[in-house]
């Protein structure tokens, strides 16, 4: 081996960069966080368009359940909260348990008073669906730094 070569193999076979091993897996990991990060808070921005510019889908579907103007506006304010918290690694418990929390309501009403298909298809429940999933995932991955933070045992 070169010595000037900056690459080098220990006795195990992990391939080291000057002092740092590179670990693939590791890699891999933090990229999977980022997607179930990236994923719930690209849906929940996306939907906000139609809640705060008032859009008739969205107008129609608070109305369904009895909560237009003021649950279409505090629903994307707190979906808008869930989605900054999830993207700041420090916080993204905080915004997953919101993020669940507010899927929990969205996917209830879908069940209950909405129905699965609203406005001709299932993209709503779908997204919802997803988020919840995702929220969820993140709540388990980051379940020793909420408790660490919260000091729950």
């Amino acid at each position: 081996m070169n010595s000037n070569s900056m690459s080098r193999r220990t006795q195990t076979g992990k391939k080291f960069y000057g002092n740092k091993p590179k670990n693939i897996y590791m890699n891999i990991r933090a990229i999977g966080i980022w997607i179930l990060r990236l994923v719930p808070a690209v849906i929940l921005l996306q939907t906000l368009y139609f809640k705060f510019t008032a859009q008739p889908e969205s107008v129609r579907l608070f109305t369904r359940i009895g909560m237009e103007p003021y649950g279409r506006i505090g629903t994307g304010v707190l979906e808008l909260i869930a989605a900054i918290l999830i993207l700041i690694p420090r916080f993204t418990g905080y915004g997953a348990i919101l993020g669940l929390m507010m899927m929990t309501g969205a996917l209830y009403f879908h069940l209950t008073k909405i129905g699965i298909y609203f406005g001709g298809d299932a993209l709503l429940f779908t997204y919802a669906v997803i988020v919840f999933v995702c929220c969820a995932i993140l709540i388990f991955i980051y379940k020793s730094q909420l408790e660490k933070q919260l000091k729950i045992k």
